[in-house]
């Protein structure tokens, strides 16, 4: 399993509140991956990357116990990747700003399976899956519950789930179709205790404008009208841990709200895995994610798409040596020989 170290840097933040008397602290932790990543069928031209990034993290604490932090990630290349603000009270749960963190609704729970390394479809090889995301991939309030009997409530909502960041004391008008949306997640014994499973169940809709123009500005410029449903998204699954070994299974549904022949109607997604820690340095893991997706339209056939990855993962102090042997059949949703694939991935990660 990796390990980060984290080095801290104590500093003074300003009141959150007026009652605000402690001092807050920020921390500093991150890392570099150098990767050789080589896909067959696909050119590969200079398959050595390298990766880099730092996430700052700062937390006080206000009257009464009550704590606050917020996590600012500046992903490789020093660039804005994601940040979110907390507010843990002392009986009304956590409330939360979420910067596209993917950590709110249901988002957090994409893909959660098992692995020694990344989900199947991390490793750098194109699989070009559609996963749920809910309202997590926009700017978006969010609020989970006390945990009761080990399991957490969480309810997110996005003003205009179209994604993107927006500033402080700003807004911004969305181009896109879609407009408000919520999530609701209940996750049932997350700490897996007395070796039962961690079950979660969610769902996420969106609402869509019934009539979405694009093109020019007048109809008579050739504007076209498209009608859209309500977009939909659900995800269940079990993640059972009992010692060194972790299996899990989970099942997620999209349905994008399109109506026009030939756009898609919904994605149905499975993922499962497997990993076993052989020690506390190295770990194994096995795991699938499989996609269908329907088009509307009888004279339109559905494509599945199926990706694996074998995965091994070896920790020495804060430098962790990856290995992933992955493949996909129909990447991106097109059938044939050419979007079947195999590849690999070596990578060396430093983390401080």
């Amino acid at each position: 399993m990796n390990k980060l170290t984290k080095v801290g840097l104590s500093a003074l933040c300003g009141s959150l509140a007026a009652s605000a008397v402690n001092a807050g602290e920020i921390s500093v932790s991150g890392g570099a991956t150098a990767s050789y990543q080589s896909t067959s069928g696909e050119v590969t031209g200079n398959p050595i990357g390298i990766n880099t990034g730092l996430t700052f993290t700062g937390s006080g604490e206000l009257d009464g116990g009550q704590t606050f932090s917020y996590t600012i990630t500046q992903a490789d290349q020093v660039a804005f990747s994601a940040g979110s603000i907390s507010l843990t009270t002392n009986s009304l749960g956590t409330w939360r700003v979420g910067a596209i963190d993917g950590a709110s609704g249901i988002d957090s729970k994409d893909d959660v399976m098992p692995t020694a390394w990344e989900e199947v479809d991390g490793t750098g090889m194109t699989v070009g899956q559609d996963k749920i995301s809910g309202v997590g991939a926009s700017m978006n309030i969010g609020w989970k519950s006390p945990k009761l009997l080990g399991s957490h409530l969480s309810l997110a909502y996005a003003p205009d789930n179209g994604g993107g960041m927006i500033n402080d004391k700003a807004s911004a008008s969305n181009s896109d179709r879609y407009q408000y949306g919520y999530d609701i997640l209940l996750d049932l014994n997350v700490d897996n205790s007395m070796y039962m499973p961690n079950v979660f169940i969610g769902g996420s809709a969106t609402h869509q404008e019934g009539d979405y123009t694009t093109g020019t500005a007048d109809p008579g410029m050739g504007r076209s009208s498209i009608q859209y449903d309500d977009k939909y998204e659900a995800v269940a699954g079990v993640v059972w841990k009992i010692g060194p070994l972790s299996a899990g299974l989970q099942r997620s549904f999209e349905h994008p709200g399109n109506r026009v022949d030939a756009s898609t109607e919904y994605y149905a997604n499975t993922g499962w895995g497997v990993s076993f820690n052989v020690n506390d340095d190295l770990s194994l893991s096995y795991g699938e994610h499989w996609s269908h997706r329907s088009l509307i339209g009888a004279e339109n056939e559905s494509v599945r798409s199926e990706a694996q990855s074998i995965q091994i993962a070896y920790t020495i102090g804060g430098v962790a040596l990856k290995f992933a042997e992955s493949e996909v059949d129909n990447a991106q949703y097109v059938s044939g020989t050419a979007n079947d694939l195999e590849g690999r991935t070596i990578a060396m990660s430093l983390a401080f």
